[in-house]
């Protein structure tokens, strides 16, 4: 019978705003990526991409062993080129999917985060990870090139360090992928949860509109030069003051300086 993989969902309401929890989850293979999940996962991504009250999302994996270990060893190994190009392109417009989310996207790891994984997650906005993390781009050392979202290891990591991780495939401890600015936010395995969620409350005790607007932003400073990427930026700066946010969240705190 064929290994299922899916992506879970929960729907998260809390007082500051809706949380999208998903969960990659292929528990019999440490969540790999087979096609199942992979289609699952674009599915997840693009109907939360048309939800305009979310204020973020958390991407983690199914149980307490891995984030996921990658694409699946037994679909890759019976692939030939016509059906390795589809394979590969529905995983990028997949990870696509989650990138191109409207709000804040944490990636939650614990465990392997190989290959495939390891770029979904450099496709999320911020990595909080436990110290079992073990990541890594191995795809050479079973005769394949790291391709797709691969390509966004030198803006997280610096050159030196995305050439080290695609041409050795070496796998690297947590400590490590927190000095090279891959994880953000290194904590023991029990307390990888609440510091997900401290995060999250960070981010959502923000302005709504100020966070989707600084995602667009950032998202400018990737793809653009810095002229376009300033002018888009004034551009938004100018459109926030128009929704009355500004004056909604400045308000308590001027008038709170006024009486002090």
């Amino acid at each position: 019978m064929a290994d299922i993989g899916t992506v879970e969902q929960n729907l998260e309401e809390t007082p500051l705003g809706r949380v999208a929890w998903l969960t990659l989850s292929n528990p019999k293979k440490l969540n790999a990526l087979n096609p199942a999940l992979i289609m699952a996962l674009h599915g997840r991504a693009t109907k939360l991409g048309e939800d305009a009250g979310l204020r973020a999302v958390v991407l983690a994996g199914a149980g307490d062993r891995a984030f996921a270990a990658g694409a699946d060893l037994n679909v890759l190994a019976k692939l030939d080129g016509t059906s390795a190009q589809s394979f590969i392109t529905a995983l990028h417009e997949a990870v696509d999917a989650v990138r191109n989310l409207p709000c804040p996207v944490i990636a939650m790891l614990r465990g392997p985060c190989l290959g495939g994984a390891m770029e979904l997650a450099a496709a999320c906005d911020i990595r909080v990870a436990d110290t079992t993390l073990k990541a890594g781009m191995p795809e050479v050392r079973v005769g394949i090139p790291s391709v797709i979202e691969a390509c966004l290891l030198p803006g997280l990591v610096g050159w030196g360090n995305a050439a080290d991780l695609v041409l050795t495939g070496d796998i690297i401890e947590p400590e490590r992928a927190r000095q090279i600015g891959f994880v953000q936010r290194l904590v023991a395995p029990e307390e990888l949860e609440a510091e997900t969620r401290r995060l999250l409350m960070s981010i959502l005790s923000a302005g709504a509109g100020a966070i989707r607007a600084q995602k667009r932003i950032m998202r400018g400073w990737q793809r653009l030069d810095e002229r376009k990427a300033i002018d888009a930026s004034i551009g938004e700066f100018a459109a926030i003051y128009g929704t009355g946010e500004p004056a909604r969240m400045m308000g308590p705190f001027l008038a709170k300086k006024r009486k002090g």
